[in-house]
């Protein structure tokens, strides 16, 4: 039922009422409780229209019911908010952070602007260059060495302050981005140095575009990891890394290396014929669809409106839109921004970790200044104790 909502945008009151079960009248107590968004109909100036991403999101919560294993377990995956914060949103399909529509910065914010508004200070922070270290490994390996040291720093205390904390966050920026990427000078916001160590000069407003979109995103799994680090006191190099760490998994941050298997395979053998056997064997199409987004990421749609995709990036777009109605999510864009620059391999990776890593120090000031500590607890399900 709910996969099948979020195809639509809107429904009839027939519909919404079908999919929730429930007579008109309630479904009016739903919209006057704001619950359910409204609109007129252009086509029937005497009917309304309910937006189907509100109606599949109750569905979602009325299947659940309010055991409260069940209210524990829809915190963990898509469900219940468990933390406040004043960082992001997402509200009715859109991103925000701290109140801006995130789509609408991506237009002028650099990094830096974005860094300032997350990170709530006064002053622009600035991402300085390091030389990366010297480290016989991957790329990946060498940027977890060179934040070690960081992450072994004193704890965290809230009364450093929020401006310490800042500059101690914009270090750990740099020196994260310095050993994904050799930048050569300490010239000009992140972007134009990552652009120009790349060979990609005349691309530097779509990286640009690209790291403001992906900056954070609400609790996410790497963002929560960051936060608990911080919760314990641990340094920010210290969240750095647990952010990092989980937001390397191919799950999450690492997406993209699933989303190349899909347009390589797609290469090979069609991208139709692919397509269909993936749908018919129930496999993933990664790079499409989003929990979050039921009508389509709006970071992905605004990053492809930027620049013409390679045509087999278009041709798979196309495809699995029009064969299961789901429009391409982020990591679909970023992997046809690779292709179209093009960008060394580890780009896609590099750039998204470096744009989170803005949310992570967010969130980890967030969490120090909060003050408490983050400790679930487990429902145990084991054999019993003799």
């Amino acid at each position: 039922m709910i996969d099948s909502i979020n195809v639509k945008n809107w429904m009839t009151q027939e519909e919404a009422c079908e999919a929730l079960g429930v007579r008109k009248q309630t479904l009016y107590a739903y919209v006057s409780r704001g619950r359910i968004e409204v609109q007129g109909d252009p086509q029937h100036p005497n009917r309304n229209l309910y937006r189907a991403s509100d109606i599949a999101t109750l569905v979602k919560k009325r299947s659940l019911g309010r055991a409260r294993k069940n209210i524990a377990a829809s915190t963990m995956a898509w469900g219940e908010p468990i933390i406040d914060t004043r960082i992001s949103t997402v509200v009715r399909g859109r991103l925000y952070y701290r109140g801006q529509d995130a789509v609408q910065l991506a237009a002028s914010a650099t990094l830096e602007d974005i860094a300032r508004l997350l990170w709530n200070v006064t002053d622009t922070p600035r991402f300085a260059s390091f030389a990366p270290i010297e480290f016989d490994g991957s790329i990946g390996a060498r940027v977890f060495a060179a934040l070690a040291c960081d992450a072994a720093h004193d704890r965290q205390t809230p009364a450093a302050g929020v401006a310490n904390k800042a500059d101690q966050a914009a270090e750990l920026v740099g020196r994260l981005a310095s050993n994904f990427v050799e930048l050569h000078s300490n010239d000009g916001p992140l972007h134009l140095r990552i652009a120009h160590s790349w060979g990609v000069a005349r691309h530097a407003d779509l990286l640009r575009r690209v790291l403001v979109l992906l900056a954070d995103q609400e609790l996410t799994s790497s963002s929560f990891a960051a936060r608990v680090a911080a919760s314990t006191g641990a340094s920010l190099g210290a969240s750095m890394i647990a952010g990092l760490a989980a937001f390397s998994g191919p799950m999450h941050g690492n997406a993209i290396v699933r989303v190349r298997e899909l347009m390589d395979e797609a290469k090979r053998s069609g991208t139709e014929p692919v397509v269909r056997r993936r749908i018919a064997d129930g496999e993933p199409l990664p790079g499409f669809g989003h929990e979050l987004y039921p009508q389509g990421d709006p970071r992905a749609a605004d990053l492809l409106s930027a620049f013409e995709a390679p045509s087999n990036a278009r041709e798979l777009i196309e495809c699995v839109e029009r064969l299961t109605g789901k429009p391409p999510a982020i990591d679909m864009a970023l992997a046809a921004l690779v292709e179209h620059c093009p960008l060394p391999d580890e780009a896609a990776f590099a750039l998204f970790s470096i744009a989170r890593s803005v949310g992570w120090m967010a969130h980890s000031i967030e969490q120090v200044m909060e003050g408490s500590l983050i400790r679930p607890r487990a429902r145990y399900v084991g054999p019993a104790g003799q």
